[in-house]
């Protein structure tokens, strides 16, 4: 398993087939489990499963398949959302390297919002991280050369490509400590505080 930064919540786990997905501490947020089938030649998963998935509550059809290579660590990429008609939901996995994954509750009337989880995943225990509609999304990569790839449920759509600020004080994300900083887009050094955002969700 990987190593959680916000608590799992004591509800239980739920299995279908060779999918089990534990709930995290704000509701929506899900960490996925997909067995492993390994022997001498290495592994084979099936990633996905839309029959698995509807069975242990994550219904949503995704559409589009997106893929990141990042050469250093401290990589930081987020954090990241698609605002209505165009919101998107996410699922998260390492091909290769290890990541610290954050996602922030931004919708309004949640009684969780503002409030962020976070979960390593790694591509050597396969692990997937499932984000609903409605969450910033952003990850850290915590070793070189690190691939990413995620599903989602709708395409890209500039005109609805929003962000929120990695850095705001106000949210104390628990980025780990990097010599120098993250290694950032210009983009993602300008996006708006919590506090500055329209109600989107």
């Amino acid at each position: 398993m990987p190593i959680l930064r916000s608590e799992p919540t004591p509800l239980p786990e739920r299995r279908s087939g060779n999918v089990s997905v534990t709930p995290l501490a704000i509701e929506g947020p899900l960490l996925v489990e997909v067995r492993r089938f390994g022997d001498h030649r290495g592994f084979f998963m099936e990633t996905h499963s839309q029959r698995d998935f509807e069975a242990v509550g994550i219904a949503e059809r995704f559409v589009q398949d997106n893929h990141s290579r990042s050469a250093a660590v401290g990589t930081l990429r987020g954090m990241h959302f698609q605002l209505p008609p165009h919101a998107q939901a996410k699922l998260v996995r390492v091909l290769r390297g290890r990541i610290l994954d954050v996602v922030v509750d931004l919708r309004r009337a949640s009684a969780t919002f503002g409030r962020h989880v976070a979960c390593e995943l790694s591509g050597d225990t396969g692990e997937q991280f499932f984000v609903p509609a409605g969450f910033a999304h952003g990850f850290v990569t915590l070793e070189p050369d690190t691939e990413v790839a995620y599903k989602v449920t709708d395409y890209y759509a500039p005109e609805c490509d929003r962000g929120l600020a990695w850095d705001d004080p106000e949210l104390a994300l628990p980025w780990p400590a990097l010599p120098g900083g993250p290694v950032l887009s210009d983009k993602d050094r300008h996006h708006p505080r919590l506090r500055d955002l329209s109600a989107s969700f």
